[in-house]
């Protein structure tokens, strides 16, 4: 599908890209696993990623917004010079909730509820397929009308959430012992946005002036 970039986190075989089986399956696509990299945890493999989205079979109650694979893809298409992420679970234990949280959309695949999930290989060519007909088809919805910054990065969006539940302590809008859903909650109503690196400053600026504020 033209997509070459795979990183493999933490997987169950050392030598994963040099397994004789990943070899042989490898077939016409052996300079996608040349290039594929190793990494221990999730947040490397999402580095300097501007929109990160995690395929699931299960909702969950605090996801993300959900999408289907053809919005997202069409949506995508829209972010010509953004670093997206497209995160994928094994197909034993799938991905946790705290990543799916994270992340700025859940992908789920209209599929027979009955029996909703499919095998990994089966769900990664169905998005990349997607993804394939939405960059031919040049699908946009805004084009360049208007201003578009630059999309935050997934640690710059982290880092604003830290600093903004910094601040919401210190004015006791959160409590840190009994947080409940607020910051679930509130990464998911910002989730919806987009965040651009501008808006995460200012974000970011009004954390710094609450916790200024608070120690006077």
């Amino acid at each position: 599908m033209g997509f070459g970039q795979l990183i493999l986190v933490n997987p169950r075989f050392a030598d994963a890209l040099q397994h004789p089986e990943a070899i042989a399956l490898a077939s016409g696509a052996q300079d996608v696993l040349d290039s594929a990299c190793i990494v221990d945890h999730i947040d490397e493999a999402l580095q300097g990623c501007e929109f990160v989205a995690a395929v699931s079979a299960r909702l969950r109650e605090f996801s993300p917004p959900i999408l289907n694979p053809r919005v997202f893809a069409e949506t995508m298409v829209q972010s010509q010079h953004a670093k997206i992420g497209l995160i994928f679970g094994n197909e034993r234990f799938g991905l946790p909730n705290e990543i799916v949280m994270n992340c700025h959309a859940l992908i789920n695949i209209p599929a027979n509820p009955a029996y909703s999930s499919l095998n990994l290989a089966q769900a990664i060519q169905l998005l990349s397929y997607e993804c394939r007909m939405a960059t031919d088809s040049a699908v946009s919805v805004t084009g360049n009308v208007g201003f578009q910054g630059q999309l935050a990065a997934v640690d710059e969006i982290d880092g604003m959430y830290r600093h903004l539940e910094q601040a919401l302590v210190a004015i006791e809008f959160l409590h840190p012992d009994n947080p409940k859903k607020l910051m679930p909650r509130l990464k998911r109503m910002l989730s919806r946005t987009q965040l651009e690196v501008e808006e995460v400053n200012i974000l970011r600026g009004i954390a710094r002036k609450i916790l200024d504020a608070s120690k006077k």
